[in-house]
């Protein structure tokens, strides 16, 4: 699969003056809410009514959606506000459900992206489709297998095709519920820059009051749309209630987002861009030349180790260092996360390297 201009077709033909927007709730829970929902948006920027039907849970016990019943209510939603509808599939058997269904957007979720054999039970079911289909990224952080999904859909003559960037699974605790690890899908867009990329916040954050920062950053990234979950009672819904929005609060993100220019031409601003991507581009030199002094002392360290037979993992050492960079990282207004993530591969690296050292 390689990049072309018709792949931000399906997108180009909505016409739209703003990013693309797919609002809904989590989950599909009666007719009376689903119709609630999408009359209150009917009226907005939102283009995609979303609603999951099949709602496939960490842990059985949980609700896991009304099921195809849910499709129907999905019928009159579109009939009633003209939007078009879109839900999650998992399976051929969901596809074949949604499609008798005239369902319009069809979404692959993070758990079924991972598995290559699910993708292309999906792929084949859906073979030579009109409709829109989107692909989630996978729960863990592997760009190949995100574009392997891709792949397998494109192959199967689906030229409707679009990426959902929600974050990635962690052990670690941070502010997000996934953590969005932004260069991952930085990195499909410069690969695939017109291939539409939408960012889903909701899951991301797992925070309604983090809705609209985390929105702001996905634009500034050039994303070409966003997809929020959206209840009328998000603190009783019924799945994800903490990181839904109302109606009325999801109008307010939108009034609220700056829509910036994806670059100008005025003389001013490109003298001075030049001038600070120039200082940039001395500092990442000096950030090279650092690390590569840096590594060269890990040898150093790893000859010694290797000279009286000591491991080349200290963990009291690398704790220590670690807190004194995340408390010097703050006062230079560096955040935990970055911190953590920056010294974790640069202490990897530095093992790497002493390993060498020592089995050499």
């Amino acid at each position: 699969m390689e990049n072309n201009k018709r792949m931000r077709t399906w997108l180009d033909d909505f016409n739209l003056t703003h990013p693309l927007v797919i609002a809904g709730p989590c989950s599909a829970e009666t007719e009376e809410q689903v119709l609630k929902i999408a009359h209150e948006l009917k009226n907005s920027d939102v283009s995609i009514y979303r609603a999951g039907i099949w709602k496939p849970r960490t842990r059985p016990g949980g609700f896991e959606g009304v099921g195809a019943i849910g499709l129907k209510w999905l019928q009159k939603a579109k009939a009633e506000t003209g939007l078009l509808m879109a839900t999650e599939v998992a399976n051929a058997a969901h596809v074949k459900l949604a499609l008798e269904h005239d369902i319009d957007v069809l979404w692959i979720g993070a758990r079924t992206t991972v598995n290559p054999f699910a993708v292309q039970e999906i792929a084949d079911a859906l073979q030579g489709t009109e409709k829109i289909v989107l692909v989630k990224n996978p729960v863990n952080p592997d760009l190949a297998l995100w574009i392997g999904g891709v792949e397998r859909l494109y192959n199967a003559g689906i030229k409707k095709l679009g990426v959902i960037h929600r974050g990635f699974s962690t052990y670690e605790k941070t502010k997000y519920r996934n953590i969005p690890e932004w260069q991952i899908a930085i990195e499909l867009q410069n690969r695939f820059p017109d291939l539409p990329l939408i960012c889903d916040p909701s899951h991301i954050t797992g925070k309604r009051d983090m809705i609209l920062e985390v929105s702001q950053q996905a634009l500034d990234l050039n994303y070409d749309g966003l997809i929020i979950e959206t209840h009328i009672d998000p603190d009783n819904a019924w799945s994800d209630a903490a990181q839904q929005v109302t109606p009325t609060a999801l109008k307010q993100i939108f009034e609220d987002l700056k829509i910036r220019k994806e670059t100008t031409e005025e003389s001013d601003y490109n003298n001075e861009m030049i001038k600070l991507r120039a200082n940039i581009d001395i500092a990442d030199s000096k950030l090279l030349e650092i690390l590569g002094n840096r590594m060269r002392v890990a040898e150093q360290i790893g000859a010694l180790k290797k000279a009286k037979n000591v491991a080349v993992l200290q963990n009291k050492r690398w704790n220590e260092i670690l807190g004194k960079m995340i408390l010097d990282g703050e006062q230079k207004g560096l955040s935990e996360e970055f911190i953590l993530r920056i010294f974790k591969a640069i202490h990897q690296e530095s093992i790497s390297h002493q390993e060498k050292i020592i089995n050499a």
